[in-house]
């Protein structure tokens, strides 16, 4: 290994700092304007939710549009078409979502004395041992207290002050029956919010899909017509992503509620057609959603069957589907990933549902995956492919060169167990730790590397060194199963070639 210079001997080199007030005013600016951003979207969300609605809905529909207008049947009809097909798969979705709740609350009778048995059960096995257990605690805290507690007067007792209070009379007050159109009101009044949204959001997509190509023009002038590559470029991205998104979701979650549904059905859960299509829509939430559902129908299992196998059942049913269809079935149909790291869609899913309610929980990926697409081709917002992207933030050289400094071995041997994977220990050695000993040696030159940081990097290097003393200097076989998948798997080529 290279002897690296004794910093102690070396000069320290002046520090090089940008102008503070032009630091100063660019990061109040960006600050300004974040948080004017963020206040936009929230005291905007009643006009802006319905738009971003529309305009995500779109990427749905359009495959589907530019199927029928391969049929020659006319751009307009198309679009009508395939909104007259997602109205009456919605339509479908919701009368059998009514017909299943119907038919569950109409059974309720029959499973009432298992609900009241197990719910006692379940009352004496927690909050029956919390009463005895308060029960004999107090007992013991009054046996030891000196003095005893005051006698509570018995019901109906007056005080002295009150012996001659006129008693209370009880006074009931009937309210009129309500007349037909008051009943309908109160009936449907609730239903009357999400039914004028639901229509706007048809109408602006609508609109989208007959005006897609004059909006995309229009879209390229405003942002970006002196670039005209890198604008198309983001565009067609971003749009690829999200049609790809959506349709492998749609398809996936239609898949995961027919298993759901026939596994609840053949376990015997009532309403299995219910449970299967709240399996599918509630797979749209991130992480948490699936397992609402499964919560759901492992309660109702639990309680209408006298034992627990049901539930089990039940629970074990949605477990493994779900560790299934996330461990094989979508790497193998999109992909390992959006492209976004898990810590960024469990931070979006949080701040888009603080922003804009449950739509936002529901619409938190396909939002990020838009500003991820932006960060990758604006280089004023290159920070969000670093926040939000799951490519590594360092190069295997910068992170080897920041585990010596940190004296880290560990992860230091395992980023080069990593990389030994598709390269021989001399091209590791060649390629990586001896240019990150060159960064190292740099900083040395510089003398912004102290002596006790300079011991670390010399005994993480030695450590390294001792840790990958057992592999051999040899080629790894080609990765044959990954090129399988990758020739299987249509999505996902179309993505990673639209990526190159």
């Amino acid at each position: 290994m290279k002897d690296l210079p004794d910093p102690r001997g070396v000069r320290p080199a002046t520090r090089i700092q940008a102008p503070p007030a032009a630091f100063g005013i660019d990061s109040l600016i960006a600050l300004a304007v974040g948080m004017a951003v963020v206040a936009c979207l929230y005291f905007a969300s009643a006009v802006l939710i319905p738009i971003t609605l529309a305009i995500l809905l779109s990427f749905l529909v359009a495959p589907l549009v530019d199927a029928l207008a391969r049929l020659r049947l006319g751009h307009v009809a198309s679009v009508f078409a395939a909104v007259l097909v997602s109205v009456s798969v919605i339509g479908l979705l919701g009368t059998l979502i009514a017909t299943q709740l119907s038919d569950l609350a109409a059974g309720m009778p029959r499973y009432q004395a298992t609900i009241q048995h197990k719910m006692e059960t379940v009352h004496s096995v927690t909050i029956g041992k919390l009463d005895r257990f308060a029960g004999a605690a107090g007992q013991a805290l009054q046996r030891v207290t000196s003095d005893p507690l005051p006698a509570e007067p018995p019901r109906g007792s007056a005080s002295p002050g009150t012996a001659h209070a006129p008693a209370a009379v009880p006074v009931e007050v009937r309210e009129p029956m309500p007349t037909p159109f008051e009943l309908a009101r109160r009936v449907l009044s609730p239903a009357i919010s999400p039914l004028e949204t639901a229509f706007i959001v048809f109408v602006v997509m609508i609109v989208i899909l007959l005006q897609r190509d004059d909006l995309r023009d229009r879209a390229i002038r405003l942002f970006g017509s002196r670039d005209l590559h890198r604008t198309t470029t983001v565009m067609d991205e971003a749009a690829g992503r999200l049609s790809r998104y959506f349709v492998s979701q749609l398809g996936v979650n239609a898949g995961v509620g027919v298993v759901i549904g026939t596994g609840l059905f053949l376990i015997g859960v009532p309403s299995p057609i219910l449970w299967g299509i709240l399996a599918a829509l509630l797979r749209l939430v991130p992480y948490v959603g699936i397992w609402i559902s499964a919560t759901l129908a492992t309660a109702l299992a639990a309680a209408v069957s006298p034992g627990w196998a049901m539930a089990i059942g039940s629970l074990a049913l949605f477990a493994t589907v779900e560790l299934l269809v996330g461990q094989v079935v979508e790497p193998l149909l999109y992909g390992h990933s959006t492209g976004l790291s898990p810590f960024s869609v469990v931070v979006a899913a949080i701040f888009w549902s603080w922003i804009w309610g449950p739509i936002g929980l529901i619409l938190s990926t396909p939002l990020t995956l838009c500003l991820l697409v932006l960060g990758r081709h604006v280089r004023r917002l290159e920070f969000l492919d670093v926040l939000l992207g799951d490519q590594p933030a360092l190069t295997p050289i910068e992170n080897f060169y920041q585990r010596a400094l940190a004296g880290d071995p560990d992860e230091a041997i395992e980023q080069a167990e990593i990389l030994l994977r598709d390269r021989s220990l001399s091209t590791y050695y060649d390629e990586v730790a001896i240019k990150g000993l060159q960064l190292a040696a740099n900083d040395v030159e510089r003398g912004s590397v102290t002596a006790a940081q300079l011991a670390r990097i010399e005994s993480t290097t030695n450590d390294l060194v001792d840790g990958l003393d057992g592999y051999e200097d040899e080629e790894p076989a080609p990765p044959v199963v990954e090129e399988t998948l990758s020739a299987i798997s249509p999505v996902g080529a179309a993505e990673r070639s639209g990526d190159r």
